[in-house]
């Protein structure tokens, strides 16, 4: 029997190349098993490690507005500003895995309607959202902070999501955390501080950049009462409970008196330096009542006197 010849041909150009199609969907897996393990480190790397920096705050720097912040653990911040937290954003921060979703369907519905957009995002979706990913950018972005939200919920536990969210949310222009906002408005760390002055901050947390808690006016002024008022029921019904489970929680402390100057801080023109007004039933303070004026020497006897002058009424105008 004749002995078979063996190929001449290099075995790199007999393998048959596959579909373009296939070498797509290879790349696609590819990429989706990357994100999954980087994403997955990501989050452990940050159960352990502060993060040092987030896309909004490299906004802020590059607009030149500059990003102050000061971490302070979880155990150390002022238990009346996680309740404000709890009681502005998410009263079912301790029942849920992440997602609220009766409360998306509810802000789904007031949105249809028309009037004032409102998301109905947890304390763990805003967490995620400032750890890992940007402002803006619609649905795809959605999307990808469901996972993270997932990967936090499973990994970090409710008191690491609590600790990062009050340290990386925007609590004014080029200010972030509670413990700077804290600074920047009333003068001291976050450490102690009264329920009014929680909830001033929580009152700003969705706008920013558009609102102060020094001495608001407004929606933001009434905001802050509603929850100032809310915090004792998040005490009562324990829904900040988780996030002390297995540590002690902080000693209740009044707030230190203010004995330095404020510092100058980016975005002052949207804040007022009055103190903190009281939480309800403010009362406007009318101006004085204006004085009658002197009367007028009698004009001189070759012209006709014109009639007297009467006196002003008080002005009732703010």
């Amino acid at each position: 029997m004749a002995k078979r010849r063996s190929s001449t041909i290099p075995q790199y150009k007999r393998r048959r190349k596959g579909s373009v199609i296939g070498r797509i969907l290879g790349w696609i897996v590819k990429l989706i098993l990357g994100f999954i393990i980087i994403s997955v480190l990501w989050v452990l790397a940050y159960r352990f490690v502060n993060p040092p920096i987030t896309a909004t705050m490299i906004g802020d720097i590059v607009a030149g507005r500059g990003a102050h912040k000061e971490w302070m653990a979880i155990g150390q911040i002022d238990r009346d500003m996680v309740r404000a937290s709890i009681a502005a954003e998410d009263s079912k921060f301790c029942t849920h895995h992440g997602f609220d979703f009766e409360a998306m369907e509810d802000a789904m519905k007031r949105n249809a309607s028309g009037g004032r957009i409102r998301g109905g995002s947890t304390i763990s979706q805003q967490t995620a959202k400032n750890a890992f990913l940007w402002q803006g950018g619609g649905y795809a972005r959605k999307g990808v902070e469901a996972w993270f939200t997932f990967l936090i919920e499973h990994l970090w536990g409710k008191r690491r999501i609590m600790e990062v969210y009050l340290n990386l949310a925007e609590t004014g222009i080029g200010t972030y955390g509670v413990n700077a906002g804290s600074e920047r408005y009333f003068g001291h760390d976050a450490s102690a501080m009264s329920p009014t002055e929680a909830a001033r901050i929580a009152a700003v947390l969705p706008l920013p950049k558009e609102r102060g808690a020094i001495a608001p006016k407004g929606f933001t002024r009434r905001y802050g009462n509603i929850i100032a008022a809310r915090i004792p029921a998040v005490a009562r019904d324990g829904l900040d409970a988780c996030v002390y489970q297995g540590a002690a929680a902080p000693v209740n402390k009044a707030p230190p008196p203010v004995t330095r100057a404020p510092r100058p801080q980016p975005g002052e023109e949207y804040e007022s330096p009055k103190p903190v007004p009281p939480e309800q039933n403010v009362v406007e303070q009318l101006p004085p009542p204006t004085e009658p004026r002197a009367p007028q020497p009698p004009p001189p006897t070759n012209q006709a006197a014109p009639p007297p002058e009467q006196p002003q009424e008080p002005s009732n105008s703010f």
